[in-house]
């Protein structure tokens, strides 16, 4: 999961692309990255941090064009410590291209051994998005050799992308003097919007991940890319769009509704909030089925996800609402720190508990999800430290028991609280007196309901099921290792960075 974001404009984009990226931080706080164009030339700036920590006057100001676009990253395939891995990517042929990418490719390993073997193109990184830029750009040379590029080239060569390309991946691309090139994987499992807005100089597109990165710097959403798609913008503004996959479905990925997303955006026709108001309500039937709602006095959300489906259960039970955790803000989310270690240590500082709203109570805590368990583990104890009488947990998402492989930090089985262990033993584990899950059937039919254009979700960490339908146990065992053998801090630190002329430091 990351954020990304692409702006043609008419006047600076530099400041543009920063609020973007701000209003797309939940989606990665490891590093983030800015390339502007100013003709042909390429400005970029990324470093490891936050946006506000990353960008500072000096880089913003080595940052001049009409024409840019942005990331904020969250590793899930490569070095969480190098900096050399953070997006964008950059390859000089042809014609320049630079690329930022949400998602994760399932065949970046045999594509990478092909680039080398046969296309004669070299990876310097583990990233996958170093990957895909190369394809997109062997693809592009081909279609557009000794010929000028056209939209029809473009659409041509996304279309080999998709032939060669496995997995998951929201893309957006600057071709240097040509325009912005955005497309979305066959399947649709990662988001991506576009829209339209005007500057002092005229009419600019944006495209990004969710359309709160839109609504919240002034543009206006005109749809959502569809999965397969590719939208060029020419430096003049005019939008081209082409169905470039073979047999396209729009399978979005569950999670985004259930925990990634910010419930104020609206993703392929469905609102992030109405969703999880949805699930609340199926969540309140599990718990009603389970136990009497008159063995619960209050209803408590885990901050901030939870809320919604929180509200809504407590009023379908008849049970009233209470906020009895306060989140610092300036704890970054733990589920999307690197090390399991961190997330440990961070749980207590990220949350506090307010003992009037626990003490001598039977508390029915709500969270999104339940992953790792041990952040549950932890705030179970929070509420019993706190006064709670008795402690219950439900969970508005389903239990997650099977790897992720299309782009979120859950891939290797043991980390999974609910891999191979039943709703009892994951129950004992994070000490609670009762836990309730959500169903994965009820999930997806109320999250549908929203949009009958769906043709189904990407829920693999739910059901098992990887709709790309080449995933291996070998592919497991491939990330397992990757995973195992990512570094620590400190050497990820010392190790050197590729950076474009006309790139600064961050001070």
């Amino acid at each position: 999961m990351c954020g990304i974001v692409g702006v043609i404009s008419r006047s600076p984009v530099n400041q543009l692309i920063y609020d973007a990226l701000l209003l797309l931080q939940h989606r990665g706080q490891d590093a983030a990255g800015i390339v502007t164009m100013l003709g042909t030339k390429c400005f970029m700036h990324k470093a490891r941090g936050m946006v506000r920590d990353v960008f500072r006057t000096r880089n913003m100001r080595a940052l001049p064009g009409s024409v840019g676009l942005g990331q904020v990253r969250y590793p899930t395939a490569g070095n969480a410590y190098n900096e050399e891995e953070a997006q964008p990517f950059y390859v000089n042929a042809p014609f320049g291209i630079v690329l930022v990418h949400n998602g994760n490719l399932t065949n970046a390993h045999a594509l990478k051994q092909e680039l080398f073997d046969i296309d004669r193109r070299h990876i310097n990184t583990e990233s996958d998005t170093e990957v895909l830029i190369n394809v997109l750009a062997h693809e592009l040379e081909l279609a557009a050799r000794e010929l000028p590029l056209s939209p029809e080239a473009i659409f041509k060569a996304v279309s080999a992308v998709h032939r060669r390309v496995k997995g998951s991946y929201a893309v957006i691309s600057l071709i240097a003097g040509h325009g912005l090139l955005a497309f979305r994987d066959p399947y649709g499992i990662r988001p991506l919007v576009f829209g339209e807005g005007s500057s002092p100089e005229g009419r600019e597109v944006m495209v990004a991940s969710e359309s709160v990165a839109l609504e919240g710097t002034g543009h206006k959403l005109t749809r959502d890319v569809a999965p397969g798609e590719a939208i060029f913008i020419d430096l003049d503004g005019r939008i081209h769009a082409r169905q470039c996959a073979e047999r396209p479905q729009l399978h979005p990925c569950m999670f985004e509704y259930v925990y990634l997303a910010r419930p104020d955006s609206v993703m392929d026709g469905v609102s992030v909030y109405q969703a999880r108001l949805n699930m609340g309500e199926t969540l309140a039937q599990r718990v009603i089925s389970t136990m009497p709602p008159s063995e619960i006095d209050v209803v408590i959300p885990i901050p901030e996800s939870s809320r919604p489906s929180a509200m809504q259960l407590a009023q379908k039970i008849g049970k009233p609402y209470r906020e009895g955790f306060v989140k610092n803000r300036y704890v970054g989310r733990t589920f999307i720190m690197p090390g399991q270690g961190m997330r440990k240590r961070s749980v207590r500082q990220k949350l506090n508990a307010i003992a009037s709203e626990f003490k001598g109570r039977n508390v029915l805590l709500v969270d999104d999800s339940i992953v790792r368990g041990t952040t549950s583990k932890e705030i179970v104890q929070m509420a019993r430290d706190a006064g709670a009488r008795k402690v219950y947990m439900a969970s508005a998402a389903p239990p997650v028991r099977f790897p992720n492989v299309y782009g979120i930090d859950m891939p290797t089985k043991d980390e999974l609280i609910a891999h191979n262990r039943s709703t009892e033993e994951i129950r004992q584990y994070i000490g609670a007196d009762a836990l309730i899950y959500q169903d994965v059937a009820a999930m997806k039919k109320v999250v549908a309901a929203l949009n009958p254009k769906l043709d189904g979700f990407e829920a693999s960490c739910f059901d098992g099921v990887y709709i790309t339908g080449d995933i291996s146990a070998q592919d497991f065992e491939t990330i397992a290792a990757q995973r195992a053998t990512q570094g620590d801090e400190e050497e990820g630190a010392q190790r050197s960075r590729l950076a474009l002329q006309g790139a600064t430091e961050n001070p």
